[in-house]
């Protein structure tokens, strides 16, 4: 049975490069800013590169955090990759600027504390052993990060009503979350679209669970 995934089109996110993997992994990909297709779809996937504020922007001119809310309210699954997985925080500050994000996880997204900014190339994560994402992956298997803002934090209290999130952390210059894994929105800091074979493993695992 294909699983049919919606890549969201807001004007930003490596589109062309996200779309091949989805479909290396099996996937039915359509990119689109439509409603109806991207709430319709098994999976919507929300890319996202560059600042923070103009992904927000970008984002709400689609009416985009509408449609992650309404699929997430019905338990639709979400994955967001980098910016995208940023914007899901409630908050990101760049240059001193305070942009609101989508607000589906409390935080805020800030500059990481490192000595050589972007962390740009391959870096391993720890992730918990029962992580769907992960699953079938050695502990030092790498992947491709881009990026100088990440959430350092996890803010959200634990609940007796909902499963403990599932957090993988990575670290340049001070941990920083690289996944994110808490009901049907699950989101990467790493690129799995750059990151060769294990990308393609871990965007296999999220399509075969939905």
């Amino acid at each position: 049975m294909t699983v049919r995934v919606a890549l969201l089109d807001y004007g930003s996110g490596n589109l062309h490069s996200a779309e091949r993997a989805l479909v290396r992994a099996g996937a039915q990909v359509e990119v689109t800013a439509d409603p109806k297709i991207a709430l319709a779809a098994d999976g919507l996937v929300v890319p996202g590169v560059g600042a923070y504020a103009a992904c927000m922007d970008g984002l709400r001119k689609v009416r985009g955090e509408r449609m992650i809310g309404q699929r997430l309210a019905g338990g639709r699954p979400v994955l967001g990759i980098c910016v995208g997985m940023q914007i899901l925080f409630e908050r990101g500050v760049e240059f001193g600027v305070e942009t609101e994000g989508c607000a589906e996880w409390p935080g805020v997204v800030e500059r990481l504390s490192a000595p050589v900014l972007p962390h740009m190339g391959w870096n391993t994560v720890s992730a918990p052993k029962d992580s769907v994402l992960f699953a079938g992956m050695d502990a030092d298997t790498r992947f491709y990060f881009v990026h100088s803002y990440a959430a350092q934090t996890w803010d959200l209290p634990p609940s007796e009503h909902f499963a403990s999130p599932k957090l993988t952390w990575a670290e340049h210059g001070t941990p920083f979350l690289a996944a994110v894994e808490n009901g049907a929105l699950s989101a990467t800091q790493f690129h799995p679209e750059k990151s060769g074979d294990a990308g393609a493993h871990l965007l296999r695992n999220w399509i075969q669970s939905l």
